[in-house]
């Protein structure tokens, strides 16, 4: 049987009403507080170090050993990771038991209780407040950057299914925009504003609490992994908008039975499953390039690359907050084409830029110590790496995980792929200080290496996944890693009978 044609699935869906409102409902809900929470706390930060001082010194009558203030903002930035971590360990029993949308539902909880708790810890004077909101709220991101791609993936129709998953990083990126922009110090950026500013991820979390009930659960889980074949036919006809869903149900029905070896795939399972050795790996390495790409350190020397401009540092929040609106502009162009360039080519280029990028900049700002209009260079640099980023590396490894694993296997991938992203999330909030201590701007060159060894392996060993089912990427997956045991003839002959299974 020819896979890209006959086993390729249902006809071609279309947008309707009701799969446009749950994306965006589940994105803004979700994805949109986590892009806004992983900033927020870094802009008025002097003003929660200097609360943190006061009230210490309020309830103590003592002064505050400045050790002990920096100790404390530790742990509230590291708390944010730290959760974010046992969010992703959570999040694959809560799916395969709550369901997708359940789990979201769930989730919102935490944002909530977030919320209040940054909210008033001023007005309480509770520093400790913030501290541990940041350990729920790092909780609630956890959960929902594993959730959200997962379900989006599994309610799209074929063709618009990268164009679908795409939005939850459009609104992770408007996520952090917004922050900046009320981070400025004309808005919210101020020693009355911050508390308000903390306080508003709990609105996402009431929006998504109220409106998501009315949408129907993923089909694939319903009647995958609940046999539940009639509520995924309805919800189906919902998404769909049209009663023929016979052709999407009969692709259910056709995953169903050839993942059966897969059945209650757990994460230990998983990890230990030959069959999915190097599905597993893809993950990982796909993870790795992500996080070691040198976007944690770009974004970290932005600022002062903009200040060796020139530029004054009122003016600096707002070329950040234009260079952001250009992300997420380019992130909106990319719904339009992921679906029709392909994954694989976006990771490529993305990973290319990034490699280079890391070198050229590392060469520009150690000419800025003698020669001064290099700092317009090293600027043009930064912004071409934070396109490279965003194009690639940014938001295509989870919808990558989506596709190339099957319906009871692929919360347990999520588990793995974003519990090896918030790890390394700790690692570079905690460590990276000390890296650039000794390597100073030389601390790009550690990326370039890793961005090219990531690039290479994509172009070896992952397929492209566009408009494929979840089965056909699967053994598209499993033809890639069995050319990787062959001899080159072999290996040949396995491409060209690629079409066969």
């Amino acid at each position: 049987m020819e896979i890209d044609q006959t086993d390729s699935g249902s006809k071609k869906g279309h947008l309707t009403r009701p799969l446009v409102l749950v994306t965006l409902i589940s994105a803004f809900g979700s994805t949109f507080q986590y892009g806004y929470n992983f900033w927020v706390i870094s802009y008025p930060s002097q003003f929660i170090q200097g609360f943190y001082n006061e009230t210490y010194r309020e309830w103590n009558r003592i002064n505050t050993d400045r050790k002990l203030v920096l100790f404390v903002w530790g742990l509230t930035t590291s708390f944010f990771p730290t959760g974010g971590l046992i969010g992703a360990l959570l999040s694959g029993p809560l799916v395969d038991k709550c369901g997708r949308k359940g789990t979201l539902l769930l989730n919102n909880i935490l944002p909530i209780i977030s919320g209040v708790l940054m909210g008033c810890s001023k007005a309480l004077q509770v520093y400790e407040f913030i501290t541990f909101a940041r350990l729920v709220i790092g909780i609630s991101a956890g959960i929902s950057s594993s959730v959200v791609p997962m379900y989006l993936a599994e309610l799209a129709p074929l063709h618009l299914r990268g164009a679908i998953t795409m939005l939850s990083h459009l609104f992770f990126a408007i996520g952090v925009l917004l922050v900046q922009i009320f981070g400025l110090h004309k808005i919210l950026g101020t020693h009355e504003g911050w508390p308000i500013m903390l306080s508003l991820t709990a609105i996402p979390a009431v929006f998504q609490l109220l409106l998501l009930p009315s949408f129907p659960e993923s089909p694939r889980y319903l009647l995958i992994q609940r046999r539940d074949e009639e509520k995924a036919r309805q919800a189906l006809k919902k998404l769909r908008g049209q009663d023929d869903v016979h052709d999407e149900i009969e692709e259910l029905h056709q995953e169903d039975v050839a993942e059966k070896a897969e059945k209650q795939m757990n994460v230990c399972k998983l990890l230990h499953s030959q069959e999915l050795r190097w599905a597993v790996i893809s993950v990982v390495v796909l993870i790795l390039g992500q996080q070691f790409s040198g976007a944690y350190v770009v974004y970290f020397y932005m600022k002062n690359i903009y200040l060796t401009t020139g530029i004054n540092e009122e003016n600096v929040s707002y070329m950040t907050v234009a260079v952001t609106m250009v992300l997420v502009l380019v992130t909106s162009m990319l719904i339009y084409v992921v679906d029709f360039w392909g994954r694989k080519f976006l990771l490529l280029s993305g990973f290319a830029i990034c490699s280079i990028s890391c070198l050229f900049l590392t060469m520009s700002l150690e000419l800025q110590r003698t020669i001064s209009w290099m700092s317009y260079i090293s600027t043009a640099f930064v912004i071409i790496f934070l396109l490279g980023y965003t194009i690639g590396p940014a938001p295509i490894p989870s919808l990558v995980i989506a596709e190339i694993f099957l319906q009871s296997s692929r919360s347990s991938a999520f588990v793995v792929g974003q519990s090896v992203h918030w790890f390394c999330s700790f690692l570079m909030e905690m460590g990276f200080l000390h890296i650039q201590i000794y390597l100073w701007t030389y601390t790009f060159l550690i990326f370039s290496p890793i961005c090219l060894a990531t690039l290479i392996y994509i172009f070896k060993v992952i397929p492209e996944t566009k408009n494929n089912t979840f089965l056909v990427n699967r053994r598209l997956v499993a033809i890639h890693a069995n050319s990787l045991n062959m001899d080159p003839g072999q290996a040949n002959e396995q491409k060209l009978r690629g079409h066969f299974v």
